[in-house]
């Protein structure tokens, strides 16, 4: 899907590109799959901001995505591409022949029309969805579960996609997006194909306002804070971090590993690329 670019007719419209929408064939979303999104803007339960620069943006719906595939041996036909504000791919709304509707990620190559399915007996086409255990090796597939049961969780956005390297025992080394080897369970459901909507890395948002539209607050640089308030504040003039980069908790801010995940840490082969 090519991106579309705009003029100079000002500074904002100067470098800014947007998608072009080429592939979306319907602007309303299907009633019965949108449920209403509260905005939190960051906090959390207590209140407290866990994540900072969260909020404002504008009003929007939840499309309420199947990441399950778990509607075995009915074929479903794709109806519609849509736009989803909540995320950076398309979805496709499928209509199952027993009547049934529901959403799901749109891979790269489906459009209308076509036919997909899922379970052990699904073909190898984009879109489709399978146990691990019945892929070949070397498929690129996406929206992979990493707990049996729980859902695709693993390479949604757009344009991502891993790649199927190998089958032993109880599990498969799946390579990931970010060039990380890790071990998944055979039994667990992965979806064909490349998540589609490639070109959105190409996008440049091209002004402050379009960051305030998605709900993206600025951020303030530590350097121009007070010594109370970041590590990086205080001294004349301009003055930098003065040592190693860090937070404003004084943890170290570049190259310091935050991931400790005891349950999945043993399944990674090979750490992602440097």
């Amino acid at each position: 899907m090519p991106t579309k670019k705009y003029k100079p007719t000002s500074p904002g419209r100067r470098f800014m590109s947007v998608s072009s929408f080429e592939g979306v064939t319907k602007s309303a979303p299907q009633r019965q799959l949108v449920e209403h999104l509260k905005k939190h803007s960051g906090r959390n339960a207590s209140g407290r901001i866990t994540v900072r620069h969260q909020g404002g943006g504008h009003k929007k719906t939840y499309r309420l995505i199947d990441f399950k595939r778990q509607k075995d041996g009915v074929p479903g036909t794709v109806k519609t591409i849509e736009y989803d504000p909540n995320r950076s791919a398309r979805i496709a709304l499928v209509v199952y022949a027993d009547g049934d509707k529901r959403y799901i990620l749109s891979p790269h190559g489906l459009s209308v029309g076509d036919v997909i399915s899922s379970g052990d007996a699904a073909e190898i086409r984009a879109g489709c969805a399978l146990p691990i255990t019945n892929i070949p090796l070397g498929t690129t597939i996406h929206n992979l579960e990493v707990k049996l049961g729980r859902g695709g969780q693993l390479v949604r956005s757009a344009g991502t996609a891993a790649q199927l390297l190998a089958k032993e025992g109880a599990y498969a080394q799946v390579r990931m997006p970010s060039g990380e080897v890790r071990l998944i369970d055979v039994r667990c459901r992965a979806t064909i194909g490349q998540v589609g909507n490639v070109d959105h890395e190409n996008e440049v948002v091209g002004k402050a306002g379009k960051s305030r539209w998605r709900g993206i607050r600025p951020s303030v640089r530590g350097m121009t804070m007070n010594p109370f308030d970041h590590p990086h504040g205080g001294g004349e003039g301009r003055s930098g971090a003065g040592g190693n980069p860090q937070t404003p908790w004084g943890k170290p801010a570049l190259g310091y590993r935050t991931r400790h995940n005891k349950s999945t840490d043993r399944m990674i082969v090979r750490r992602r690329d440097k």
